[in-house]
């Protein structure tokens, strides 16, 4: 029977799933919520549509669910995806703005991230309250300093272990909404430079 036949009666086949799936008691990224939005990245993309972005797809985040798609293979997707949409925004930024102009506010922003980084340790974000956690202040410090010596020195880091980072819990640790707008900013100031 044709697929045509089968949708007249209902039955559409059912499509493979598009990355690889959890088993057992691990949970994954809800298989409908990640194909409804990659889908609508992909006909953004391919429009050249102005109403979805590169922080769009660094901001997207799926429930977890049984049988769901790995964590893991979603995530590097997106980055891909994510890496797409910024190297488009920065050739049109280029062509309207000039290359000079990208550069230099390229610039101002790696210098916003490194005048923060400059804090002392241990002081360097807002902390949680004594009986509240929020990210290993030890931690999320050794990225920073990885973080300024990638933006003042040059010293080797990639976009891929930015957005790897990831922090175990503490009482009193640092508030995780503010680390986390650090490292989406470095990784904007690094993906415009790539």
């Amino acid at each position: 029977m044709a697929n045509a036949d089968l949708e007249d009666l209902g039955m559409q086949e059912e499509r493979p799933p598009a990355f690889p799936l959890t088993s057992g008691r691990e949970k994954g990224y809800h298989r409908a919520a990640v194909d409804t939005f990659l889908e609508s990245a992909r006909a953004a993309f391919e429009s050249g549509r102005g109403d979805f972005s590169a922080d769009d797809v660094r901001i997207a985040s799926f429930p977890l669910v049984k049988n769901g798609y790995a964590v893991s293979d979603v995530d590097a997707a997106l980055g891909r995806v994510e890496d797409a949409f910024a190297a488009r925004a920065r050739e049109r930024a280029v062509r309207t703005l000039g290359v000079e102009a990208w550069v230099a506010r390229a610039r101002e922003d790696a210098q916003v991230i490194l005048d923060h980084l400059g804090r002392p340790a241990g002081h360097r974000f807002a902390r949680t309250g004594i009986l509240t956690f929020g990210y290993r202040v030890d931690e999320v410090d050794h990225v920073a300093g990885r973080i300024s010596a990638f933006l003042r020195d040059g010293d080797p880091l990639t976009v891929e272990q930015v957005r790897a980072a990831a922090f175990r819990m503490q009482r009193g640790g640092y508030r995780e909404e503010q680390v986390d707008a650090l490292l989406d900013a470095t990784v904007e100031v690094m993906l415009a430079v790539r």
